[in-house]
């Protein structure tokens, strides 16, 4: 772990100040470890719901936060699933508006950060894009490739419990109750959605260490080496594999609490762009888990969760985050 930490620890403490553009660029002579001269340095830094929370198995713990696990290498692949999983970003947040990272763990459960108006709007309107792809289930059997048993009709929110998901969970509840048309078509399609939302831990977002409340362009100490090396920990960040590994033991726990009729429940994964990109990536079987940030979601966008590589949105080229997404 010391061939990658401390090469990026050295780099940032050479760079100099500078406002030029950031370099998000993989170039091929770049190595794992290595950070862009045009990389701007930092001064690092210290509705009714049911909440679950688990311990991950781990050979260390993250020196910032003793909760969050250090792995060093990346989980199995995740075995068959028995129910529909959908992916829901959250909404904008007063956090995207600021531009900064946010990723404490004392965010879980609190009104810090939550949705801004645009955010409460993006969630009210998943709801018509998540009953659209619980319909295309129903109707062209089309589940990602899961063979998955016939469908049960409940639909089911899990949520991380910082508040932007939360309150996404909430607006996308509202959006399917309240819109008139998307009220319809549940009706037609003979779903029963339930009102309560769990928040699960395993949900919440990737942890950030000495990265955390810094502008969105530090990310790009980040994304680029998680390319290279999955299990790095650079600025105390949490791991892809860390990331990878706590999902699939949420999806594995979550998968065995709705088994009644065999499965075949549509469950919604209210969470965050990192882990909402890991996970599909990661459940899709793709072999380089490091390269989820070139299928980012959007802002309340909702996605299934498909089991093969060829379910997964065409990759784009990386891109630093913009201020307000």
């Amino acid at each position: 772990m010391k061939s990658i930490i401390m090469p990026l620890a050295i780099a940032a403490s050479q760079l100099q100040h500078s406002s030029a553009a950031m370099d998000w660029t993989i170039q091929p002579h770049m190595r794992m470890g290595a950070l862009s001269a045009g990389f701007v340095p930092i001064q690092p830094q210290r509705r009714h719901s049911t909440r679950y929370r688990r311990v991950v198995a781990s050979f260390s713990t993250n020196p910032q936060d003793p909760t969050v696990a250090v792995v060093d290498e990346m989980p199995p692949s995740l075995p068959p699933l028995k129910n529909y999983y959908y992916l829901l970003r959250h909404g904008q947040s007063t956090a995207n508006v600021a531009g900064i990272i946010s990723s404490a763990r004392s965010l879980a459960g609190s009104t810090k950060h939550g949705l801004t108006l645009l955010g409460i709007q993006q969630g009210k309107d998943s709801a018509a894009s998540l009953i659209d792809l619980i319909a295309e289930d129903l109707t062209s059997g089309e589940d990602g490739g899961c063979g998955l048993p016939d469908s049960t009709r409940q639909v089911y929110f899990y949520s991380s419990p910082f508040a932007r998901a939360k309150e996404t969970a909430e607006a996308c509840l509202r959006g399917i109750k309240g819109n008139e048309e998307v009220a319809k078509k549940v009706k037609t399609l003979g779903l029963e959605v339930n009102d309560e939302i769990s928040l699960d831990d395993g949900l919440m977002e990737r942890f950030f260490g000495r990265l955390d409340g810094q502008a969105l362009s530090t990310y790009a100490y980040v994304w680029p080496v998680d390319m290279f090396e999955p299990t790095h920990t650079g600025f105390d960040v949490e791991s892809v594999a860390a990331v990878s590994t706590r999902v699939r033991d949420t999806l594995l726990n979550i998968d065995s609490q709705h088994t009644e009729n065999g499965g075949g429940n549509h469950i919604v994964l209210t969470s965050h762009a990192d882990v909402l990109q890991i996970t599909q990536v990661y459940a899709a079987g793709l072999v380089n888990v490091g390269k989820f940030s070139q299928y980012r979601f959007g802002n309340g966008e909702v996605r299934r969760l498909g089991r093969e590589v060829d379910t997964l949105p065409e990759a784009q080229p990386l891109q630093p985050p913009q201020r307000g997404q």
